[in-house]
């Protein structure tokens, strides 16, 4: 791909598109979120399908076992959504990471991924959210190269650029995976964790104030996100980013976050980023609009956005 087609390529959508969620949705509670708010913004993202992605920690025994988990994380949250008839398009992703830079993990959702992109009839890209080990979507590329021509990217991965180091969860899972991405040319969109979509955070009494009692969605999402925080932080005054939400949010609105073209890093094996002016412009995103966003998070969770459009 020319750099000028990849770069009109990362400009943000004006119109109705598709999108592809791929998701580690039990590994933490952000995912919930995230899944919820693409659904609730329908208006604008086509929903296509959600593929499991893989993850180790202590909530599983292994990455298979994390994707497994959060395939049926998936499925509950389309009841309390109202989708039943989305579970038909939830795949299961890897139960590992890449062996390597060249050797694909065959799974359903890298398949579909490559079969949904030929079969597209639209001349407009396919928009992949990924918000887990990026493992699934690079095992499509490693199946066939061919599908970065007609995808973007939107990818919660990797810390700051100019952060002390590179080890963050979603890349660190998967370095191999991580270069490939970063390494194909395929047009990326790269929201860092730390130092930057560490800044949407939020706390019990904010998130209390907002969703209690608003509907049970809003109920599963406050006492999840509760639970684990009064779980896993020992202070009595803890706050919990909310980091997958940034991803989605960059496909909706450029009030939401600020942003920039640069060139597309090299994660190393050894927790860093190296950097080399050769290579090829990714959209970096340096800073995100906190309580923008949040609003109209909470807007769309409780259904207050939609009242405010028929008021309008």
């Amino acid at each position: 791909m020319d750099e000028i087609t990849r770069m009109k390529r990362l400009q943000r959508p004006a119109g109705p598109i598709d999108v592809i969620l791929d998701t580690d949705t039990y590994n933490e509670i952000d995912d919930q979120f995230a899944l919820s708010y693409l659904i609730k913004s329908d208006d604008k993202l086509n929903l296509q399908a959600i593929y499991a992605a893989p993850f180790f920690n202590d909530k599983s025994t292994g990455p298979k076992d994390g994707m497994e988990k959060s395939y049926e994380e998936i499925m509950r949250l389309l009841t309390f959504l109202g989708k039943e008839e989305m579970k038909a398009q939830v795949y299961k992703g890897s139960g590992q990471y890449l062996p390597d830079e060249h050797t694909p993990v065959e799974s359903e959702a890298a398949r579909d991924l490559v079969e949904r992109i030929h079969e597209r009839k639209s001349q407009e890209p396919l928009y992949v959210v990924a918000i887990g080990a990026i493992t699934n979507i690079a095992s499509a590329i490693l199946m066939d190269p061919s599908i970065i021509e007609k995808m973007v990217i939107v990818w919660l991965g990797g810390h700051a650029w100019e952060w002390h180091d590179n080890k963050e969860f979603n890349l660190d899972q998967d370095i191999a995976a991580a270069r490939i991405i970063f390494g194909c040319g395929v047009p990326l969109v790269q929201l860092p964790c730390m130092g930057v979509v560490s800044a949407f955070t939020s706390t019990r009494y904010e998130l209390k104030h907002w969703l209690a009692g608003k509907n049970p969605l809003c109920d599963y999402l406050l006492t999840t996100t509760v639970n684990d925080g009064e779980k896993f932080k020992e202070a009595k005054c803890w706050s919990r980013a909310i980091w997958d939400v940034t991803a989605v949010a960059w496909l909706l609105d450029e009030k939401f976050m600020w942003e920039r073209y640069d060139h597309s890093p090299i994660p190393e094996y050894d927790g860093y980023y190296s950097h080399d002016k050769r290579r090829h412009m990714i959209k970096y995103v340096y800073g995100i609009n906190r309580d923008v966003l949040f609003e109209d998070l909470f807007d769309k969770l409780t259904g207050e956005s939609e009242e405010k459009r028929e008021r309008r």
